[in-house]
């Protein structure tokens, strides 16, 4: 059902579908790749290089989540067909109305043509639209400016920092939160018709 819903799901660049067994390739060339990791995750030592076996058992708990709460998705380059990233929610809580996002384009050269920005904006339509959430949310680290800039342009507005969390290479950088209200994300539409009109 999941695969039939998101076949279609496609904004300007990048098309958003459900994950497959065979993406798992990918993930693991990707969680293997130091650039894709030190901008996805700041370093972090638990996302450093893994095998294809942990990769396998990441998959099949990913295969199974509970799309009500959490949900990864590939992300694919409209043009091609490329596989050439990932993107995902959780923590999706009906209750508090909120929702934790992400994005990674692992494939270098798409990176800075707004892909990211692409799947995240088909993202944040999807949970706002489907789901009755009151906010969005998702993180980064100070030093990743092409995120910060990719989700300051979609309308998030950053909320708080968590200073000096990060540590990367031996310099410290500030754990960085974004928010958007789901008032917010409706405000361009709204803008958008009066503009046109």
């Amino acid at each position: 059902m999941l695969e039939e819903k998101f076949d279609r799901f496609e904004g300007k660049l990048v098309r958003l579908r459900a994950l497959r067994p065979e993406d798992a390739e990918h993930h693991l060339r990707w969680r293997n790749d130091p650039e894709v990791t030190h901008w996805a995750t700041a370093g972090d030592p638990c996302f450093g290089p893994v095998t294809a076996e942990a990769v396998a058992l990441g998959f099949d708990t990913m295969l199974r989540l509970n799309p009500r709460e959490s949900a990864v998705f590939t992300v694919e380059d409209l043009a091609g067909g490329t596989v050439i990233g990932m993107a995902d929610y959780r923590d999706l809580d009906p209750y508090a109305g909120v929702a934790t996002l992400g994005v990674t384009i692992g494939e270098r050269e798409f990176w800075g043509l707004g892909h990211g920005s692409d799947a995240l904006r088909l993202l944040v339509d999807h949970l706002f639209g489907t789901y009755p959430l009151h906010r969005l949310e998702l993180d980064t680290w100070s030093g990743n400016e092409r995120a910060v800039r990719a989700f300051t342009g979609l309308g998030f507005r950053e909320e708080g920092r968590r200073r000096s969390a990060v540590l990367l290479a031996g310099k410290r950088y500030d754990s960085v939160l974004f928010g958007m209200l789901r008032e917010e994300w409706a405000k361009p539409t709204r803008d958008e018709v009066d503009g046109a009109a």
